[in-house]
Parts: C-alpha cells; structure tokens; sequence
C-alpha cells in the first residue's frame, strides 16, 4: 500500500503523545542513573525501579510498531529495534542486582540478596513476569523471519538467569512446602517458572547450536542451564528430576565432545 504523506501525517500526530512519554521516561532513567552513581543507599530499588521504567519504555516503543501496522499497514522496525535495546537495559539492570551467573552455589548469592531483603517475592515475580512477556511480545513483533531471531536465543536466557538469581532459594525451599506461609502460592508458582524457563532455554540454546551456529559456547550455556535447574531440583529434594537433568546434561556434553573430536563444532 502506498502512504501518502496525509497518512504519514495522521500516524506522527497519534504517536506523538506516545514519544512525549519515552522520552520523559528516558530523561528520568538518565537522571537516575547519573544520581546512582553518588549514592550510598537505596541503590537497588532505584535499579529495581529503573528496570521497570525500561520494561515499560519497550512497552510503549511496541505500540508504535502496533499503530504503523495500524494505520500505515507497515512494520515500524526503528521502535521495534529501539523496544530490544530497552529490554536489554532492562535485564542489565537486574544482572547488576543479582548477577548474570548462570551456575553457582545458592550461597554465592546471598551477599547480593542480603541487600534485596526489602524487596518481597510477590515484586520480584512481578517483574520477572512482566519482563518475560515484554520478550514475547517483541518477539512476536519481530516475526519468524526476524533478523534478530538467533539473538533472542540469548535475551531469554539472560532472562532466565536473573530470574533463577532473584529469588532466594534458601528461603524459597522452605516456603515452597510450607502450606501455611503467607508467601506459599507465590513461591511455588515463581520457582515453577524459573524451572521452565531454564529448562526451555537450555533446549534454545542446544537447537541453536545443532542447527545453526555449532558453537561450543552455545552448547556449554545449554549444560549450565540443565545444571542451574538441576541444583533447583535438588534443593527442593527433587531427586527424580534431578536425576533426570543429569543424565540430559551428560547426553549433551557426550554430544559436544563428539562433535569436537570429529571437528564439527567451532
């Protein structure tokens, strides 16, 4: 369909409000993140904050996208491009909160998650479930034929880290078969997410490398995943799946030496 410049000038003037609030959005996550820099306390929720902030901005910059299919029956792929790297800052933020360590003792963490006590579970599910749907959306967005299809191999992952990092497994083992506790359905419900996303992420990462890239790196991420979900298994005293995951794990990395001996990966 050919846009006329009326067309064209019908969609600025109905998007208009909407970059108004990026923008503002922007400004104040360049403010927050300048004052960060001085700050001695507080810091977590601001990023905590600041996250949020982000999810929201890709959520706006996707409506764009929704009002050019809408009205000029055209992909608008700069905000699509600019909702991709909102979520990436999104995610940073949370690597900088909880790290972006994808396998390590549940102990390494609690330095980090010490300083997120104010923080309640029912929140960090929240967010953890606001940012996993923004990926899908702008998956969505993008298409099958997405240029960057192979790279939200990674943004999920990364998601899939930092939500497995924000929760406190120490605790969340327990709450998790306590029937009484205050925070019992939300606990369940968080740590089930978290074992599906490691678990469908490690099997992204492994077509990824089998089809496509035949990295090993790609392959090792995928094991890390498995082994990240198996220590999940294992701390709720899972020791059927946690058998299970261990057997895929060695499965994969039986796989991967093959492939290198054989000189068929890279």
């Amino acid at each position: 369909m050919a846009i006329s410049d009326e067309m064209r000038k019908e969609f600025f003037q109905k998007i208009g409000p909407v970059k108004e609030k990026i923008n503002a959005c922007l400004k104040k996550d360049k403010d927050s993140s300048l004052a960060l820099r001085s700050a001695k306390e507080g810091a977590e929720e601001t990023k905590l904050f600041l996250c949020e902030q982000m999810i929201y901005v890709s959520t706006l910059q996707m409506s764009i996208n929704s009002m050019s299919i809408e009205m000029l029956e055209t992909k608008n792929n700069d905000s699509l491009n600019d909702a991709r790297k909102s979520i990436y800052k999104a995610i940073i933020y949370l690597e900088d909160l909880v790290s972006n360590t994808v396998d390590c003792p549940f102990s390494d963490l609690e330095p980090r998650l010490a300083k997120l006590s104010s923080i309640s579970i029912e929140k960090r599910l929240n967010v953890v479930k606001k940012l996993g749907l923004a990926i899908d959306m702008l998956v969505d967005a993008f298409g099958e034929n997405s240029k960057w299809k192979e790279s939200f191999v990674e943004m999920r992952g990364r998601h899939a880290v930092v939500a497995k990092n924000f929760i406190d497994m120490k605790q969340a083992s327990k709450d998790y078969f306590e029937h009484n506790s205050a925070v019992y359905e939300t606990t369940v419900t968080y740590i089930r997410l978290i074992r599906s996303l490691l678990d469908k992420c490690a099997t992204y990462y492994r077509d990824r490398y089998t089809l496509t890239s035949h990295r090993v790196d790609d392959m090792k991420m995928a094991i890390n995943l498995l082994i990240a979900n198996r220590r999940i298994a294992m701390a709720l005293g899972d020791n059927n799946e946690s058998e299970i995951i261990r057997k895929k794990a060695l499965v994969w990395k039986t796989k991967m030496e093959s492939d290198i001996k054989a000189g068929n990966a890279k």
